[in-house]
C-alpha cells in the first residue's frame, strides 16, 4: 500500500517542495475557513513569501463547523498538495505553510488560544458570503442568522465568525495585546469596509465599548482573490496518489492562473506576498469589480443557465456554441459599467477569462458553482445590471442570467428531476414556482429583503425583462430559451 504524504523526503523530483524550514517558522496568521480555495490561493501565496523572505508567518488553520478539513491534515503534518492544472498538463506542489489545523467545535480552547496570542498579527477568512451574517439592507448583522443569534445571546462563548472576531479584539484589547489585522478573502464588494461594519454592528449589541476600539484601531484591507479551484473528487486523489508517489486525503486541484490585489495596510506587519505574484494597491475596488462582474457574474450565468440545459462541468457549458456566444454577449455587457483601469484591457482579460472556463482539466461542476446564489447575484448582477440601466447601456444578458436563477430556484430540472438549491435562502426562494405566472414569480423574488435593489426592484424595463426571460424557461425550457437568446441580433 501507498504511504501516506508526512514528509517532504523522498518524493519524485518533478514534485515541488516547500523551499523553508518548517520548524524554523512559527505561526502569524489565523485563517477561519479551512476550505479548498484558501488552500489553492493565500496558503500558497504564503508558502511562496516563507520561502523567499521567512519570518514567522505559517498559518493556523480554523474550521467554524466541519471537523473533516482540519482532520484530513493532522496525519500529514499539515503537508497537503495542490496540483496546478492547465490546457498544457498538469504540475503538482507540495505546501507546507499550516502550522496547525483546528475545528472550532471540538478544538475550542485551542482556537480562542490563537487567536489572542500575541504572535497573531493577521486573520484571514474565507466562509463564503453566507458566512458572515449580514443585513443586506442595512449592512449590519443579521438577526436572524444562527450565528448572530446564538453569539449575541452568549458572546463569550461565540460560534460564528462576527462573534469570534469581536470576542478575540475584546480579549487582546483587555491584555494590551494590539490587534490583529482582520483580512477578508471573500467574494464580497469592499470586503475590508463591509467586515468593519459588520463587527462594528455586533460590538454595538453585544459589547459597546469595543465599537470605537474597532473602528479607529482594527486594520480591514480589502482584497480581491481569484483561482478557480473545483471541489475534490476521487480523481484527484487518484492523480495525487500517481504524481506525488504518496496517498493524500486532503489535496486539491486547481487552475495554473491565480491573482491576488491587496490594499497594503497591516500595521503589526505581513508576509512577503509580493514573492507569489501579489499585488499591493492603496485601492482594490477596480479589480474587485472587474472579477465580480466579469469572472463571478459570467461564472453564474454559465452554471444557472449550463445547470438548466444539462451540462455538468463548465468546460461542457464552453463546448456548446450557444453558450458561448451568451458568455461574450455578458462579458462585452458587463464591462461597459465599469470604470477605465489604467494597464487594464477589459477585452484582453475577458479572452482570458473564455480560455480559462475551457480548461479541459478542470472538472468544476456548474451545480457547485450555483451554490448560496441568493448570496451571490446581488454583487455579480444586480450591482452592475442596475448601473447598466442607469447609463443606458444593454440589459439583456443580466435578464437573462436573473432569469436563469430563478428558474433554478424552482428546484427542478425541465425533465422534473429534483435537486437541493443548498442556499441560506432556500424556504423563500422556492415560493412561488413552477405553474405559476412568470410576473408573479419574478416580483416575490425582487421582493425578497435584502436582495435586489431598489433602482432595479421598481424599475418596470427591469422587471419586464427578467419575466419575458424567465416566461421562455418556463414554456419553451433551457436548452430552447438558449438557442433563442443566442441566435437573437
Amino acid at each position: 500500500m501507498t504511504i501516506r504524504l508526512t514528509t517532504t523526503k523522498g518524493l519524485p523530483d518533478g514534485v515541488q517542495r516547500p523551499g523553508y524550514s518548517r520548524d524554523a517558522h512559527g505561526p502569524g496568521i489565523v485563517h477561519i475557513g479551512l476550505g479548498a480555495f484558501h488552500k489553492a490561493h493565500q496558503a500558497v501565496y504564503t508558502d511562496d513569501a516563507l520561502a523567499a523572505l521567512g519570518g514567522d508567518w505559517r498559518i493556523i488553520g480554523v474550521s467554524l463547523r466541519s471537523e473533516a478539513p482540519a482532520v484530513e491534515l493532522v496525519p500529514q503534518n499539515g503537508l497537503y498538495t495542490v496540483i496546478d492544472r492547465s490546457a498544457t498538463g498538469s504540475r503538482p506542489r507540495v505546501i507546507g505553510a499550516f502550522a496547525a489545523t483546528l475545528c472550532l467545535q471540538t478544538d475550542r480552547n485551542a482556537v480562542l488560544n490563537a487567536l489572542i496570542a500575541p504572535a497573531t498579527r493577521i486573520v484571514s477568512i474565507t466562509v463564503t458570503e453566507k458566512g458572515y451574517g449580514i443585513d443586506r439592507t442595512t449592512g449590519g448583522i443579521d438577526r436572524t442568522h444562527p450565528a448572530i443569534d446564538a453569539d449575541l445571546e452568549d458572546p463569550n462563548q461565540p460560534q460564528g465568525l462576527a462573534g469570534l472576531l469581536v470576542w478575540a479584539l475584546g480579549k487582546r484589547r483587555a491584555a494590551g495585546i494590539a490587534p490583529f489585522t482582520v483580512l477578508s478573502c471573500d467574494n464580497l464588494p469592499e470586503n475590508g469596509s463591509l467586515l468593519r461594519g459588520l463587527l462594528m454592528d455586533f460590538a454595538r449589541h453585544s459589547t459597546p465599548d469595543l465599537t470605537d476600539h474597532i473602528a479607529s484601531d482594527v486594520a480591514f484591507p480589502s482584497t480581491m482573490v481569484d483561482r478557480i479551484t473545483p471541489a475534490r473528487t476521487k480523481e484527484t486523489l487518484v492523480l495525487t496518489e500517481e504524481m506525488v508517489g504518496r496517498r493524500d486525503k486532503a489535496a486539491i486541484e486547481t487552475e495554473a492562473f491565480r491573482q491576488w490585489v491587496i490594499e497594503d495596510h497591516f500595521p503589526t506587519g505581513r508576509p512577503q506576498w509580493e514573492a507569489g505574484g501579489a499585488i499591493f494597491v492603496p485601492d482594490v475596488r477596480p479589480y474587485e469589480n472587474m472579477k465580480l462582474r466579469m469572472l463571478n457574474g459570467t461564472h453564474s450565468l454559465l452554471a444557472y443557465a449550463g445547470f438548466l440545459a444539462g451540462h455538468r462541468y463548465v468546460r461542457d457549458v464552453m463546448a456548446d456554441a450557444n453558450l458561448v456566444t451568451l458568455l461574450r454577449r455578458h462579458l462585452l455587457a458587463a464591462s461597459a459599467t465599469l470604470d477605465p483601469l489604467p494597464g487594464v484591457d477589459f477585452s484582453s482579460y475577458a479572452a482570458e477569462l473564455e480560455d480559462r472556463f475551457r480548461n479541459p482539466h478542470l472538472a468544476h461542476e456548474t451545480y457547485q458553482i450555483a451554490m448560496d446564489g441568493s448570496q451571490k447575484m446581488p454583487q455579480r448582477i444586480f450591482a452592475p445590471a442596475a448601473e447598466a440601466l442607469e447609463k443606458d447601456q444593454p440589459i439583456d444578458t443580466f435578464a437573462l442570467a436573473t432569469a436563469a436563477w430563478i428558474r433554478y430556484t424552482f428546484g427542478s430540472t425541465d425533465g422534473g428531476e429534483a435537486y437541493d438549491l443548498r442556499d441560506p435562502r432556500a424556504d423563500e426562494l422556492r415560493r412561488p414556482g413552477l405553474g405559476e405566472d412568470p410576473w408573479t414569480v419574478v416580483k416575490a423574488r425582487l421582493a425578497l429583503p435584502g436582495l435586489c435593489p431598489a433602482a432595479l426592484r421598481e424599475n418596470q424595463t427591469w422587471q419586464h425583462a427578467v419575466t419575458a426571460q424567465l416566461a421562455k424557461f418556463m414554456q419553451d425550457g433551457a436548452e430552447n430559451t438558449i438557442r433563442r437568446m443566442a441566435t437573437q441580433d
